[in-house]
């Protein structure tokens, strides 16, 4: 493992690791994390942005749908 040294004004020294070079450290399990505690405006707001995804979703379906002429005749060329 390849430590560096580095002195600020003070004469405070840091040891920098290098990421890469480091011990590998223990991952944590998601199965033991339970679910996250969130407030009302979270919650709101996860569930509308959810709707508008779900929306835009359903739109650029039906504009393909138009697209691909599924309808029928519609529009000027009819």
């Amino acid at each position: 493992m390849t430590v560096s040294e580095l002195k600020n004004n003070d004469n405070l020294v840091y040891y920098v690791v290098h990421p890469l070079e480091d011990e590998p450290e223990e991952k944590c399990d998601p199965e033991k994390a339970g679910p996250m505690p969130m407030s009302r405006s979270v919650k709101f707001s996860l569930i509308t942005l959810r709707a508008y995804l779900i929306i835009m979703g359903l739109l650029l379906l039906y504009r393909l749908i138009v697209q691909m002429h599924l309808f029928g005749s519609h529009g000027p060329h009819s």
